[in-house]
Order: C-alpha cells, then structure tokens, then sequence
C-alpha cells in the first residue's frame, strides 16, 4: 500500500506531499489543474520513462520519492538485490526518482542506488494503474491470456520452463544430424589418438617416479662409492679404527671423563660427546644397510630409459610437457564421450520426445483450466457492464488454438465485445465508443482486482478518469464499485465525477495557481464543509448555489461513512 507520495519541482509542482492511507482514495480538480501530474510523478518513482521536460521551469531537477508496504512476495527480489530496508524502517520500501534539467535520470530503493529497471520490477508488485486509455492493453493477447490465467489460477511458468527444455532438446537433436559427418570425423581422430596414447598408458603419476628412478640408476656406482666412503669415514673399513670419526669422539669422551671430577662443568660437553657418539653409531648403521640394499642394475636402467623415451616422444608429438601426458588422456576420453552423446541420435530423439510429452502434458491442462475460466470470466465481466449503462452489452473470451506450440500454451485469446444486445461481439479494439472501452476496462479491472486480495497481487489499484464519458446512474455504479474495491485494496482515483467523489473515502483536491508569470498545481484535503463545496462545484461549477449544495450534502450523506482525510503538508524546502 502506498503511503506517501512526496514531489518536488516536477512539471508545475513546485513542493507537495501527499499521504495515503487504506481505502478509496479520489482526486479532484478543475480541468488543466494537473489532477494526473501526480499519477505520472508515481509512475516516474516506479521506473517509468523520464526525459527533461518533467523538470519544473527554471529548476534543476525533479524529484519523486514513494513510500510504499513492503509486500512479503518482493522480500527475496529485495534481498537478491541488496535493497532489504534497516531494522527501524522494516516492511516499508522506499523509491527516489530523481531527474536532471538535462534528462538524466538516478534511483534508489530504501537508499541504495538502482535502475529505473529495477523501480520497474518492483512497481508491478506494488502499483496497477488503469488510464483513461487502460483498454489498449486488453488487445493484446499476452494481456489478455495473463488475465484468464490469473482468473483461472494457473500458473505459466512451468509450462515455458517446459517448452524451454523441449526447445533445447529439439535443437541439440537438429545440430547433431546437420553436424553427423563431422561429428564423426573428429570422434575418429580423437579415438586412433586415444588408441595411441593408450599404448602408453601413463600413469596419473608415472612420470615424477620413472624421472626420480632413472637419475637413482644411472648415478648408483657414484651413490655406492660416496656410501661406501662415508661408512669408513665413521666407522673405519677393514678393521683400522684409529682415525675414524667414532674412534675420534671415543678417545675425546675418555680424555673428559678422567678430569670431570675436578670441574663439574665439563659434564654437559661429555654428554654431548656421547650424543655424536650415538648418532654415528646410527649413521654407520643405516650407510651399512644401504650398501646390502643398493646394487647396479644395468637391466633395469635400460627399461626405464625406453619407457622414458615413450614419453618424451609422444609428448613431442601432441606438444606437451611429457608429465601432461595422463591429464591430456583423460580429457581425450571426455571430449569422445561427449561425441559419442552428441552423436547419439537416438537418444537425441528419446530425450526430445520425452521433453515434448512433458510439455505437451502441461499444455493440455492448461488448456483444459483455461477453457474452463473462460466463459466464467467473461460472465463475471459481463454482469459488471450491465451495471455501468452497457444493458444487452456482453463480453466474451476467445481462445484460438496457435500454428504451433508456443511457451505459453497451445492457444491465444482475445477479447469480443458486443456493446448491445443483438449484436455480434467484435474484438475490443473495434469497439467504437470510448466511453463503452472505458467501462469496459473497468469491468474488467473490478472483476479482476479481486483475484488475489492476500497473495501476489499490488496491493494498490490507480483509476486515472476511465470514468470519462459516463455520468448519472452509471456513475454512482461506478463510485460504488471503486469503494467496494477499496475494502480489499488501496484504492486511488482521478476523477471529474461528484458521484465517485462522493463515495471516498478521503478526497484531495487539486488547483491550479498562478503567480510571478508562473503557474504551480497544489493539493489539499477537503472534508466537512469543504468537501460539501467541492462537490458542489463539481455538480454545477464555480458558481455554488444553495441547491448545488443541498445537492452535495445528499450525495455524500448516501455514501458510506466518511473517513477523516488526512492532511498534505510542504515539502522541507
């Protein structure tokens, strides 16, 4: 619901702010006062287009900021895109247009910079507004079929994500029979190089061992004799111990342990001594260990060097380092796969199959909903009209099966109007009488604004004077329906009625002034006495007469109880 509208130098207004509240809501005013300004500030705030000329003369900039409930269905939409409102504003969202003298335009939600898109995407969860010319968009058959499908409670969207599925499916299984021949050419060259590498088979982690193995067999005389070396330079070799370093560390340990009573702080060095001496010990042990275990092995060298030259030949050949040999192989193996499917024509054409019988399956219920709502639909339209002055008048909901299937379904549907009785109902858009079209599309809208009252439906219904042409009887019909509207939505509407005017629940009142060579639109509340004289003058003029008066007073005391309007106040400068 929308709660505050606040505009600032926006085409003649120079500073206003408006607050809503539940209910209906009805604008007045002479004609040329600006009573629609407001409605096309809101549709500017809900991303509409803006150009410069909507900038007040001689001001910088327009600016538009909306202040709506937060409806739970726009609450993940809100959190996608980073636009949740702080905790001392949560369940409000607020909208800011702002437009430069030079037509640029920026936007925020509740304070974060956005796209005039994005003000678009969360006005059609917030804002359903009908113009004086709302019967255009009942022409088109995509308005029309939304419609039906929302009065039959269908659901499309899984039926297009189905006819998606199927389309992909139908064009992958036309790519591969256009593409057969060279699909199975580069399957051929993949698999004889498949078949090649396979010779090889390396190993995930072949090359790093077969490297570190051959540079072990080709350097283990070298290895034997620095071994061997080492060994005797710890232990001795052939029994002569007098300079080897275990000797050395054991005649040093002796030489220490014949003085140490005289000073004990010689023990940390023995200590020490004997540490070396141990891990000598297990030196010589270990150097002893490797010699037994090591031996040359000219055998074994040889075929390490001819596995190695497998690789490093193949390598060359596919231009690789020879250690991508076994991730090369497996991408091979994917890619074949991968062909092998794209190949497959028979499970192209199962899997397209399929996918057409599901969406075939979702069409037909569909359908089967939509012909079931369709003359309930257009019943429930049509007793509307017969309260609007359209007695005899019928509408009536067409549904035409399509060339081929389609995203939305197997059909489209149309609109037929018959304005009296006895005549053929035509489609809407030849229907004659704007009049006729406007309270046509205001059945419509009656009828179908009461869909969704709690779910996903915007919670605020805008009228903008598509009660032109009408007056009398039909009038008050048409009051009475708008407050009935209001029960269950916000309701607001721009009118040149006394009979709509009447039925508000708080009623705005917009004029014209002008002053310093320019003019400036200004809007006030009126109730009690002032209200009285505004639909007075809406009855008989400027000129207020006692029975023009009388008149009013009657009017609204017929109408349901009056609300308290609540008031507008200037802007901060």
């Amino acid at each position: 619901m929308l709660h505050r509208l606040a505009i600032r130098d926006f085409v003649i207004v120079d500073a206003l702010e408006i607050e809503v509240g539940a209910g209906l809501t009805v604008l007045s005013g002479e004609t040329g006062a600006g009573k629609s300004i407001l409605v096309d500030a809101l549709q500017l705030a809900l991303g509409g287009r803006g150009e410069a000329g909507v900038v007040r003369e001689g001001a910088a900039r327009a600016e538009i900021t909306a202040e709506f409930d937060a409806p739970a269905s726009l609450a993940p939409w809100l959190a996608e895109a980073g636009f949740e409102a702080d905790a001392e504003n949560a369940g409000r969202l607020l909208l800011r247009r702002v437009i430069d003298a030079q037509g640029k335009s920026r936007a925020w939600v509740n304070g974060s910079a956005a796209t005039a898109t994005q003000l678009r995407e969360a006005g059609e969860a917030l804002v359903d507004i009908h113009g004086q010319h709302a019967w255009q968009s009942l022409t088109r058959a995509p308005s029309v079929r939304a419609i039906l499908d929302a009065y039959a409670q269908v659901d499309a969207r899984p039926l297009a994500l189905a006819w998606a599925a199927w389309r992909d499916a139908r064009d992958a299984l036309a790519a591969a029979r256009e593409k057969q021949g060279g699909l199975e050419r580069e399957r051929e060259r993949l698999a004889w190089q498949l078949g090649e590498i396979d010779k090889l088979a390396p190993g995930e982690d072949e090359w790093p061992e077969l490297d570190a193995e051959h540079k072990r067999l080709a350097n283990a005389q070298s290895l034997l004799d620095a071994a061997s070396g080492a060994l005797a330079a710890i232990s001795g070799n052939d029994g002569e111990r007098a300079a080897d370093a275990e000797a050395l560390v054991a005649g040093a340990i002796d030489a220490l342990e014949g003085v140490v009573a005289f000073d004990d702080r010689l023990a940390e060095t023995i200590e020490a001594l004997r540490g070396a001496e141990a891990q000598l010990r297990d030196a010589a042990h270990t150097l002893s260990g490797y010699l037994d275990r090591t031996e040359l092995d000219p055998a074994r060298l040889r075929a390490v060097d001819e596995r190695m030259s497998a690789w490093v030949g193949l390598a060359r050949r596919y231009r690789r380092p020879p250690a991508e040999l076994s991730a090369l192989r497996a991408q091979w193996k994917d890619e074949l796969r991968a062909l092998d499917a794209a190949a497959d024509l028979d499970g192209l054409g199962a899997a397209s199959d399929a996918a057409r019988a599901a969406y075939d399956l979702a069409a037909k219920r569909i359908s089967a909903a939509r012909r079931a709502a369709a003359p309930k639909l257009a019943a429930a339209v049509t007793r509307t009209m017969q309260q609007l002055g359209m007695a005899g008048g019928r509408l009536e909901v067409a549904l035409a099966a399509t060339d081929a299937p389609q995203s939305f379904g197997l059909e489209s549907a149309e609109f037929l109007v018959a304005g009296h009785a006895g005549t053929t109902p035509r489609p809407l858009g030849k229907v004659a009488s704007g009049g006729e079209l406007s309270r046509i599309a205001l059945s419509v809208a009656v009828v179908t604004s009461e869909l969704d009252t709690g779910g996903d439906a915007p919670a605020t219904l805008i009228f903008d004077e598509v009660d032109a042409g009408i007056g009398g009887a039909v009038a008050e019909t048409v009051g009475r329906l708008m407050k009935q509207l209001g029960r269950d939505r916000q309701v607001l509407a721009v009118t040149h009625l006394p009979q709509v005017a009447a039925c508000a629940d708080r009623h705005f009142v917009v004029s014209k002034q002008t002053g310093k060579g320019q003019a400036r639109s200004a809007v006030d509340a009126v109730a009690g006495e002032s209200r009285v004289a505004e639909i007075a003058r809406m009855l008989g003029g400027e000129k207020l007469s006692s029975t023009s008066l009388a008149h009013a007073q009657e009017m609204l005391s017929s109408s349901a109880i009056e609300r308290p309007a609540k008031g507008t106040r200037k802007a901060p400068p």
